[in-house]
């Protein structure tokens, strides 16, 4: 393994990327920042979506163009021993891209039936294909080659987000600073010859100018989604070895065109993964959940299916499985972001958008103990997590299957000063007792009719 790869591991393994440590985070100074950081944690849900030209061989995001990578990325590459051809015919797929049957106002429609305030939509993955009508390149999805350049929803971006504007949820643009395409970040004929890592194929200390040339064309993508594509609530950056520092000091200078993007985006939030600093806004774990509450903005990235892009054979979360996740994390102050692989023909699968409806039935009941709430002690017990809303604090006592036993009494440590118990859902009075450092629970008559358990039990704790 080279060092440039053994320092990368720390950032991304097998494909899912580290977080920063709460010492990594440093609080805004821009009063503005600080507001829409509140406004950050009240929404608590988002809708995350990898898409682009690899939906159309169901397997892992860009990742298979990287050699140093290929022993986790390219388990699925079962057609070719080639890896020179397979990248050839990989950066190809944007040829035949023709996604006919995106409707982009029924993914919003999915999305605010899901109970999702903010969008996460990836406007270009390390690939480098871009999905919006840049003017750096025609390797995007308004490219003369790409047969949906003629469609009138040619441009994915400015259709989606205006579509998802209208449903009032927030939009946040993934983009990745590291570009697999375009020649200033893999160049030809440089000391790597055709072997690729996560990195550029040269040193940028030992070429300024070729450098000089990949920052500006990555500032100018950057302000072309910030300045001609409406209200950008929040830049999510990926790629985070792309930064200044490291064995191979890759620094795009993000400060400056962020505080650029500022100038006409105010409440722009900037989430530079695993780097830290004044520019991550807030930490993103992924495919995770921290084993406890972290006193600084986060948002946990997680996939309704087992994989961030579309694959053919996917298996869904059920509702329950999605609601123990949301509240083992929003008990732990953070934001979920669920992501979803639309297919490649432009629709999103069905299993996951029934996971997606079930989920945001279970929300409009019970979305008071979720939607801006704060961090409760004791936070999340594995049946138990703990939310507040001013005074008022929410326990959602959840049942891990639909054949746990539903008890009549149920037993919750919470032992601040109760004077009143209320079933969220219904209003029903509960009765209560207290137990050591805990409370007895009793449940209405209503809820123990039988049959299978409910995914959860909402109750609201009164002073």
């Amino acid at each position: 393994m080279s060092e440039e790869m053994k320092e990368a591991v720390h950032e991304v393994e097998n494909g899912v990327h580290n977080y920063s440590s709460e010492t990594d985070w440093v609080k805004p100074e821009n009063p503005v920042t600080l507001e829409r950081l509140e406004w950050f944690k009240d929404q608590k849900l988002a809708l995350m979506m990898h898409w682009g030209p690899y939906s159309q061989i169901g397997m892992v995001e860009s990742w298979i163009l990287s050699d140093e990578d290929g022993d986790w990325a390219r388990n699925d590459v079962d057609w070719t021993n080639d890896y020179e051809e397979m990248k050839r015919e990989y950066f190809d797929l944007g040829k035949t891209f023709n996604p006919i049957r995106f409707e982009p106002e029924k993914w919003a429609e999915a999305a605010a039936e899901g109970g999702f305030k903010y969008l996460i939509f990836t406007t270009k993955h390390h690939d480098g294909f871009c999905m919006w009508d840049t003017k750096t390149t025609d390797y995007r999805i308004t490219g003369s080659e790409t047969p949906f350049h003629t469609h009138r929803y040619a441009d994915i971006c400015k259709n989606l987000f205006d579509a998802f504007r209208d449903k009032g949820l927030a939009i946040s643009a993934y983009f990745s600073k590291a570009d697999w395409h375009t020649p200033t970040y893999w160049a030809p004929d440089t000391e790597r010859g055709t072997h690729t890592w996560r990195g550029p194929s040269y040193n940028p200390k030992e070429n300024p100018e070729l450098w000089e040339k990949f920052v500006s064309f990555t500032h100018e993508q950057i302000m072309e989604l910030l300045t001609n594509y409406g209200r950008i609530d929040i830049l999510w950056l990926d790629a985070g070895w792309v930064r200044e520092g490291g064995r191979v000091s890759q620094d795009i200078r993000l400060g400056e065109v962020v505080e650029r993007a500022r100038q006409t985006q105010p409440w722009l939030l900037s989430a530079d993964r695993t780097v830290g600093g004044p520019y991550e806004n807030y930490v993103t774990p992924e495919q995770t959940i921290p084993e406890r509450p972290l006193n600084v903005p986060w948002e946990s990235c997680i996939t309704l299916g087992t994989s961030f892009s579309f694959g053919f054979d996917d298996r869904y979360k059920s509702a329950r499985q999605l609601v123990n996740i949301l509240m083992e994390v929003v008990a732990k102050g953070g934001n979920l972001a669920l992501n979803v692989g639309p297919q490649p023909d432009g629709r999103l699968p069905k299993g996951a958008l029934r996971s997606m409806k079930e989920l945001g039935a279970w929300m409009k009941v019970h979305g008071e103990a979720v939607y801006g709430t704060r961090i409760c002690a004791p936070y999340f017990t594995g049946e138990c997590a703990f939310t507040r809303k001013g005074e008022t604090v929410y326990c959602t006592y959840l049942y891990a299957s639909e054949d746990t036993p539903v008890n009549a009494t149920i037993s919750v440590p919470y032992s601040d000063e109760v004077s009143k118990v209320e079933l969220v859902g219904t209003d029903e009075p509960v009765a209560f007792t207290r137990s050591g450092e805990g409370m007895n629970l009793r449940l209405p008559a209503s809820q123990l009719k039988g049959g299978k358990a409910p995914i959860a039990h909402v109750f609201r704790l009164l002073p």
